[in-house]
């Protein structure tokens, strides 16, 4: 065999290696980031009610689908001079919402509240551009829980 074959045998050889080392660690890479990392979420909308709710709107990406989202509204109360989370529900179904239209400009179509017990709560959202807002869904904050209304 001439010595230029044998020199093309090993470069090559070593080039497959570091391809395949390369193609290896970035697989590994990705997979354990992917299993990791933190569903992405986005506050869409918030309101407190002087020293008794604060009531959020969240938008949480499906982890599934990367058009599809969610929307968690939770509720906090006052304990020990800080908001702590006194319940949660979500608006409409699980994966339900488009990602994008929640996250844009004029998400949020109608996001009312009140200052009384119990605190009657209105949310409207936006479906797409072209479908416009959501049909309100009416919910009741009492005494920290949120009931359908």
């Amino acid at each position: 065999m001439s010595l230029d074959r044998t020199r093309l045998r090993r470069g090559t050889a070593a080039g497959l290696t570091v391809l395949m080392a390369a193609a290896l660690g970035a697989a590994g890479a990705g997979a354990s980031s992917a299993g990791t990392a933190a569903p992405q979420k986005q506050q869409i909308a918030s309101s407190v009610l002087g020293t008794d709710y604060k009531i959020t709107l969240t938008a949480l990406r499906s982890t599934e689908d990367e058009y599809a989202a969610s929307v968690r509204l939770q509720v906090y109360t006052q304990s020990g001079g800080a908001w702590k989370e006194s319940d949660r529900v979500t608006v409409g179904d699980v994966d339900g919402w488009f990602w994008y239209p929640l996250t844009g400009k004029g998400a949020v179509c109608e996001f009312s509240t009140a200052s009384t017990e119990p605190a009657p709560l209105t949310v409207s959202l936006l479906l797409t551009p072209s479908l416009g807002c959501s049909e309100p869904a009416e919910y009741l904050v009492k005494e920290g829980r949120v009931y359908a209304g």
